[in-house]
């Protein structure tokens, strides 16, 4: 924890053990059928995901006193392993969704609808295995998409749909840290546009995208706000000349708060929301060699604010990776090896703004070697 303009931190080393169950079920069935002159093409989804997270900690007596700009060593400090690791949450989501695709004209003009019922339930545990805190909450969201091709090669589209996630965990600093909040309703309007120019395709997309917001308001952390993207998504895709494909897009945000209960925080910048995103990747099938393919892709991510109150933040970064990929034959058997440097340049930047402020070293220069076999 930064403490002070200065630079001045405060860290409490710890020792801390986890262990995360997963389980999950999916299952679905599909089915066309006519009506006149109408197509329908209808989907029924059911899925189950469950977890349940362990977790024993056992901290310091002391903190670990240093400065961001001149770090200063310190004698390392023997911290004894946690004798237990109890469950500390359990969470349940289950889904079952009905769809129809309406079509007609050979499809030039297509209206799905839809209703998805989600629930999502939730138990926080104290170290005694004590319920702290519960909720159980289902919904039915609808959606609706309507897409129209004047011509062959054009799309166009516009939909509407909501959709239920889990609630934030309220962070350390909090009064009720570790609480799972209650789910969170998120709305999306979305319209946009497809061409299909043989080779390369575009796609050019605005939307519209609310969903509340959770902050610390006099130390306890609920969602009292919302916050409310609007966005603008250019994507290009396909084969510039042969064997060169593209790939590659630009995002342009503009994420803000409202309702927050804080004249400090109302319509500023939503964290972790930058206002720039853009990627370009680019594969190659060398003709000097059959079967080798080279490739690279550029990324870039402008500034974002890690904290609600926007007075601090993370800068700008970029990064480079390359890879290859050989494919051959041994034994009558396809091959495929892959090389990949990620990070080129090792460029050092932040990654990861959460949404209680918290951010992660960016990957570091890496070396990947992998080999698929199919059989």
């Amino acid at each position: 924890t930064i403490t002070n303009a200065a630079g001045a931190t405060s860290s409490l080393p710890g020792y801390f053990k986890f262990n995360v169950d997963r389980l999950t079920y999916d299952g679905g069935l599909r089915g066309d059928f006519d009506t006149g002159a109408i197509r329908h093409a209808m989907a029924l989804q059911a899925s189950r995901y469950q977890d349940w997270l362990y977790r024993g900690s056992v901290n310091a007596a002391s903190a670990v006193i240093s400065n961001i700009y001149s770090p200063m060593a310190q004698s390392g400090q023997n911290i004894a392993a946690p004798t237990q690791v109890p469950k500390i949450s359990q969470t349940t989501l289950t889904s079952i969704a009905l769809a129809d695709t309406l079509s007609v004209l050979d499809e030039r003009i297509q209206l799905t609808a839809g209703v998805r019922w989600q629930q999502i339930a939730s138990d926080n545990f104290a170290a005694t295995g004590a319920i702290t805190s519960a909720y159980s909450q289902g919904v039915f969201t609808p959606m609706v998409g309507l897409v129209v091709k004047p011509w062959s090669n054009v799309a166009l589209y516009a939909n509407y749909i909501q959709g239920l996630s889990k609630g934030d965990v309220a962070p350390a600093a909090a009064t009720n840290a570790g609480e799972v909040l209650a789910p969170y309703v998120a709305q999306q309007v979305e319209v946009g546009a497809k061409v299909d120019f043989g080779k390369i395709a575009t796609t050019l997309s605005l939307f519209q995208i609310q969903k509340p917001f959770a902050t610390l308001v006099n130390g306890v952390f609920t969602a009292s706000g919302q916050q409310t993207n609007h966005g603008a998504e250019l994507k290009v895709f396909g084969e510039v000349v042969p064997s060169l494909r593209v790939l590659g897009g630009i995002a342009l945000l503009d994420a803000r708060l409202s309702s927050t209960g804080n004249v400090a925080t109302s319509g500023n910048v939503a964290v972790g929301a930058p206002v720039f995103k853009g990627t370009l990747g680019l594969e190659w099938d060398t003709s000097f060699v059959r079967g080798l393919t080279l490739g690279g892709n550029l990324i870039t991510t402008t500034s974002q604010y890690v904290d609600a109150a926007n007075t601090q933040s993370i800068p700008t970064w970029m990064t480079l990776d390359l890879e290859a990929r050989y494919r051959m034959t041994v034994g009558n058997r396809p091959v495929t090896v892959r090389g990949a440097v990620q990070n080129v340049f090792d460029s050092s930047y932040w990654l990861g703004v959460a949404s209680y402020g918290a951010v992660s070293q960016g990957l570091p220069r890496t070396f990947l070697l992998s080999a698929t076999v199919d059989f």
